[in-house]
Formats: structure tokens, C-alpha cells, sequence
């Protein structure tokens, strides 16, 4: 990879945690934007592909606050070439809006004992894509409605479905929510102790998100959680990104004020985006492995419960 390469990833790592940094700087929470009241009353999901298809991890977030600057109201995105691939094109003068893709390459390097080894190097590349409110010209079915949310019943039924199928262990008791590494399990305040149902699951989401680090799942480390404050919030910054594209995808509104336990995360936030530029990334690629593993999990039980 030459100079030029790297400098331009390290700038689309910087340009991006600034920006997050500065809504940070303000006391918001720049993720929590798609949830404002205003928002809440339609559907919230994943920003889309041209294909249906949910965006995932940091694309999530850069999407999310694109289409809530500028003012869009559709989730889905496009880049020009799949526009014009379609007979339409993005409208003169439009900009488009910031996405990336990371990989990894192999590279052939010399041990210094006269060996050649492989080494993985990983890379990102960002690209354009365009709302489809900035492009004219599509098939029909880029502008139909989309299907009915399920009303809050349903939605709520839908999510106890979901973290039953985890296999979780969830207690109940007590006034606080946490999991608890040592003995493996979630525990939640009664039912009856927060707002409304979808607090509960949005609580449990968050809960559930620390669940999949456990060494028999995607296994992150928690051993320094407890004693280490960086630690902590970089974890903490994992489970509450899992807790918004978890909400996402069951349509529950997440916890739009911090908890009391959690407020004092912001200014520890702070610290590492403002070391670490790759911080935010690696969150929300935490974030997505444990979203999809939960996800998977949805599959293993349907299929069990079928078997049986």
C-alpha cells in the first residue's frame, strides 16, 4: 500500500470521528439523532441498499445522521452508478453522502530470517452514495409506501420472541440492569418498573449486546471492564451502538435519555474517540457481529423447535 493510501484512510478515520466527536462535544449523542421525538412516530430502520438490503455497522451511523442533516425521509441509498443502471440519475448539483468498506489484503513480507510470510493488512475505501429523494427517474417501486408497522403489541411480542430464541439467561429482580460475566447472566429490573414495554426491551437490548461477549459467542474481552475505565467505555460505546441497530431492526424505540448509570460515559467517550481514531469503527464493528449473532441465534432456535 503506498504513502498516498494510507494517508487517505487515516483522513477518512479522522473526518469522521471529528465529526462525531464535536456532536459529543455538545452532549448529544450523534447515533440518537433518528430517534428524536419528531422521528419516533413513523418507522425507524437500517438505511438500505438499492437492493433492500441494511446497511451494517459504521454505515449505519453515517447514514443515519446524513438522512437526519439533510433532511431525507427515505432509508434508502444508491451510488450513481446503480442509479444510471436503473434508466435514473441523481439530480445536477446534488452531493452525495459518505459510506466505506473495509477488507483486507494479503501482503508478502520477509521475516529478516530470509522467509517470506503473509501478512493480513486490513484497508478502508470510502465511496459516494445518494438518497433516492435526490434522484429522479426510478422504477415505481422506489417510491411505493412502505408495508404497515406492526402495532405496539405486535412489535413488543415480536422482540420477547426474539430474546426467548437467544437462550438467554434473564432474571428479574432488584433495580438495576447489567450482565453479569461471572455467572453468565442478564439481569432486569420487574417489567412494571420502567415507562412503557418497549423501555424494557430497549434496556434488554443493551443488556443483550454485553451477553454476546462471552467467550462461547463473538467473545470480546471483558476481564479489564471493572478496573478500567477506557475499557469500560469502549465496551459501554459496544453495547449501546448493538442496542440501536438491535432497536432498529424490531422497530422499538431505544433509550433515548442515558440512564443514570451510563450518563457519565459521554466525557469517557470523549477520551477515546479523541486518542483513538479507529475507536469508533472498531465499536460499531463490535456492535455488528453482535447484532448478527444474535440474529442467528433467531434461526438455531426456529430449526430446533421444528426437530422437536
Amino acid at each position: 500500500m503506498n504513502r498516498k493510501s494510507t494517508g487517505d484512510r487515516s483522513d477518512i478515520y479522522t473526518r469522521i470521528t471529528d465529526r462525531i466527536v464535536a456532536a459529543l462535544e455538545q452532549g448529544v449523542r450523534p447515533w440518537m439523532k433518528p430517534w428524536s421525538v419528531a422521528n419516533t412516530q413513523g418507522r425507524i430502520s437500517r438505511p438500505l441498499r438499492h437492493n433492500g438490503l441494511p446497511y451494517s455497522g459504521m454505515n449505519v451511523l453515517l447514514l443515519w445522521s446524513e438522512g437526519i442533516a439533510r433532511g431525507f425521509s427515505s432509508p434508502m441509498w444508491m451510488t450513481f452508478k446503480q442509479a444510471l443502471e436503473l434508466g435514473a440519475a441523481v439530480r445536477k448539483g446534488e452531493t452525495g453522502s459518505t459510506v466505506v468498506f473495509a477488507s483486507r489484503f494479503i501482503k508478502s513480507e520477509s521475516d529478516g530470517q530470509g522467509n517470506e510470510v503473509d501478512r493480513e493488512i486490513p484497508f478502508l475505501k470510502a465511496y459516494s452514495v445518494f438518497n433516492i429523494e435526490q434522484i429522479d427517474g426510478l422504477p415505481d417501486r422506489y417510491y411505493e409506501q412502505p408495508l404497515a408497522v406492526l402495532d405496539p403489541v405486535e412489535r413488543i411480542d415480536q422482540a420477547d420472541r426474539f430474546f426467548r430464541n437467544t437462550g438467554a439467561l434473564i432474571r428479574h429482580g432488584g433495580s438495576q440492569a447489567y450482565y453479569s460475566p461471572v455467572t453468565d447472566h442478564i439481569q432486569m429490573p420487574p417489567l412494571e418498573t420502567f415507562r412503557d414495554a418497549a423501555g424494557y426491551v430497549a434496556t434488554l437490548s443493551h443488556e443483550a449486546t454485553h451477553w454476546t461477549a462471552h467467550p462461547a459467542r463473538v467473545g470480546r474481552d471483558l476481564s479489564r471492564y471493572a478496573k478500567d475505565m477506557s475499557e469500560r467505555a469502549r465496551e459501554e460505546l459496544i453495547a449501546e451502538l448493538g442496542s440501536c441497530f438491535l432497536c432498529a431492526d424490531l422497530g422499538i424505540v431505544p433509550e433515548l435519555e442515558p440512564r443514570p448509570d451510563h450518563a457519565s460515559y459521554l466525557q469517557s467517550w470523549l477520551r477515546v474517540l479523541s486518542d483513538d481514531r479507529r475507536a469508533i469503527f472498531q465499536a460499531a464493528a463490535h456492535a455488528q457481529r453482535a447484532v448478527s449473532f444474535l440474529h442467528d441465534l433467531q434461526g438455531a432456535a426456529e430449526t430446533g423447535t421444528k426437530a422437536a
